[in-house]
């Protein structure tokens, strides 16, 4: 895969004096990676944005942090993807004391992430190879959704302690961008729920960036890439002016593309091709969770399930070995399978079955954030 960096220095061109303002980029002249890696080495905290299903994305900041982490060992790495009650799990996996599979059960990352780990795998063993220190930047799921039906003011003084005692207000540009998205999703909404929103946003801004903050003051000497969805960070609005407010520390914005370019919205560009996972083994059915078990919903005609035998409402008690209650327990017994891999399911309470079933295979298309 290609990776070509383009640095968003807009050449302004003239226009007629009541026309917006006409900038240009310059795609014939892009920033090699060696050139790309030494320009964001001179600052201490590279954020690199993403879209949470882009694997390409992820191969791209991965590559980024290879590059940084080959000029300066001394780096560490912030994530979204993981709540910072579970930093000492993440802590567990990156020092090799756990499995990949028993970090993932233990940190909770299907119910608080949900999207394919494949996506991340990558970054996290890299992580765990080098022994790069990762800090889980994310705030309690419950909180930012709690804010947002309540407000800042609400928060328990549990919840109230991830956040620092002064929280600045979100400026004018980033109001108006999630006014647009606020907009799109809830028509029929109060004035006070939009204001609610908003601070919803900065609590979990505030929050990545008070995380970062205290490792970062904390190890004065450390290097930090932050990765986190490209809303976070796009213009600085997000966790890079918060987190410089409490390090003064300099800091560069790299985003993936997919976005639509303006002015300051970042210092680099990253464009290459969309690229899927490979085909990830499913049991082709759809589940809900009922009395503490997992059912089956419905089946795909023709699917692995129907094809061994499965009905509608039958019960999954455990797969290779792995109880389920949750459809998340579901997902992290698989999460690795390709199709045409055979697994063992238990059927019905207590697993009163067993039954081999040969896994199908379709692209992975991750669910949308809890």
């Amino acid at each position: 895969m290609r990776l070509l960096a383009v640095a968003l220095g807009f050449i302004s061109l003239l226009q007629a004096q009541d026309a917006a303002p006409l900038h240009a980029v310059d795609l014939a002249t892009p920033v090699v990676m060696d050139k790309l890696v030494a320009q964001l080495a001179a600052k201490r905290v590279v954020f690199v944005g993403e879209f949470h299903d882009r694997y390409d994305h992820h191969l791209n900041q991965l590559e980024i942090i290879r590059g940084l982490y080959e000029a300066d060992h001394n780096l560490a790495i912030g994530v979204e993807y993981l709540q910072q009650p579970f930093q000492s799990q993440l802590d567990d996996y990156i020092a090799g004391r756990t499995t990949e599979q028993e970090f993932l059960r233990e940190s909770e990352y299907y119910p608080g992430w949900g999207y394919d780990y494949r996506l991340y795998a990558p970054i996290f063993r890299f992580a765990r190879e080098q022994k790069i220190p990762v800090r889980a930047l994310n705030v309690p799921r419950t909180m930012a959704s709690q804010v947002g039906k309540t407000g800042i003011a609400a928060l328990s003084p549990e919840q109230r302690a991830y956040l620092p005692k002064d929280i600045p207000p979100a400026d004018e540009a980033y109001k108006a961008r999630l006014r647009s998205s606020f907009e799109g999703h809830s028509a029929k909404a109060k004035p006070s729920d939009f204001d609610h929103f908003v601070e919803a946003q900065v609590a979990w801004d505030e929050g990545m960036a008070t995380s970062a903050a205290k490792y970062l003051n904390e190890n004065p000497t450390r290097r930090m890439v932050i990765l986190a969805g490209s809303g976070h960070i796009s213009y600085g609005s997000g966790i890079p002016k918060r987190l410089a407010r409490q390090t003064q520390a300099a800091y560069a914005i790299v985003l993936n593309s997919g976005e639509e370019i303006e002015p300051d919205m970042a210092d680099y560009l990253l464009l290459t091709k969309k690229q899927n996972l490979p085909p990830a083994g499913t049991l082709g059915i759809t589940m809900e969770e009922k009395d503490g078990e997992v059912r089956i919903k419905t089946l795909s005609p023709g699917g692995a399930a129907e094809k061994a035998g499965l009905k509608k409402g039958s019960v999954l008690a455990e797969v290779d070995g792995q109880p389920l209650k949750t459809t998340a327990d579901l997902r992290l017994a698989l999460w690795d399978k390709k199709p045409g891999d055979r697994v063992k399911a238990g059927v019905g309470k207590g697993s009163t079955r067993v039954v081999e079933i040969e896994l199908g295979g379709r692209s992975s298309m991750p669910p949308a954030k809890p």
